[in-house]
């Protein structure tokens, strides 16, 4: 593990491989063990691949009160200039993929290829903000255990969970370790989030799109949306995954992202 100290806070990142740079963005309530698999994997194959701790979670700072996605998109460039990162190829699942549309509304330019992983473009609706905002009140009485214990059969499918014990015990223990005050801080964030269809119809670098079959949060419509929205896309469509396919299904997913790094090379 590195840190680097950005605009007051300390980020914890992991730097492994050269190559075709690759930052990998987490969801939430996750931390950047989540791209470990992907990390190991793709930085023996000739990437640089970088993965994050975003403020608020895992061994980044905690910053309480409220995070907006564009601030999530600041501290990337951040610490991708302070790491010598031109353009590079950026993905995120969940949470994460939003930070990376932001990312690319904002910072087109060093964006040399997208990863949108079980995520969605639209702005956030009246209801889902009033869940948002009442859910990140939730976290800061209880802490994530609750939490962690009710979503973790949809963040893995019940198969899964079943069949996939070590992968549901990454998932659940990511979940619980998670600070509740930068848990919440990103929901109140995210409960504010704008539209990015517009700004994806403007994508002009290769974009991956992916999802799982039983994916509750984010469905394989919201897939096809952005798959529909991104001139030239590619969809991949991971049968048997819920929303961590990357984890679920590693060797289905890192099949068809070895395609689409080959294809940007």
């Amino acid at each position: 593990m590195s840190t680097a100290e950005l605009d007051g806070i300390s980020v914890a990142y992991d730097d492994l491989g050269t190559g075709l740079p690759v930052v990998l963005v987490h969801g939430h309530p996750f931390n950047r063990s989540m791209w470990r698999p992907q990390a190991e994997r793709f930085s023996q194959e000739g990437y640089r691949v970088i993965t994050a701790d975003l403020r608020g979670y895992g061994e980044t700072t905690v910053v309480p009160g409220k995070t907006g996605l564009d601030v999530f998109a600041k501290d990337i460039v951040r610490l991708a200039d302070r790491l010598g990162l031109g353009r590079f190829v950026l993905g995120g699942l969940s949470m994460g993929g939003q930070i990376v549309m932001e990312f690319h509304r904002t910072y087109p330019d060093r964006v040399a290829g997208l990863l949108l992983a079980d995520t969605s473009p639209q702005e956030e609706t009246g209801e889902g903000k009033r869940v948002r905002n009442e859910m990140a009140d939730r976290i800061l009485a209880e802490g994530l255990n609750p939490y962690a214990e009710e979503v973790l059969t949809k963040m893995v499918s019940p198969e899964n969970v079943r069949t996939m014990p070590d992968v549901a015990a990454h998932v659940l223990g990511m979940m619980r370790t998670t600070p509740k005050e930068g848990a919440a801080a990103a929901l109140r964030g995210r409960a504010e989030r704008p539209d990015y269809r517009d700004s994806l119809t403007r994508v002009e670098v290769p974009a991956l799109v992916v999802v799982g079959t039983e994916d509750e949060f984010t469905p394989v419509s919201d897939a096809e949306l952005m798959h529909d929205l991104i001139p030239g896309s590619t969809l991949a469509v991971i049968e048997g995954a819920a929303h961590m396919p990357n984890l679920e299904r590693e060797a289905e997913f890192n099949t068809v992202f070895a395609q689409f790094l080959k294809e940007i090379e």
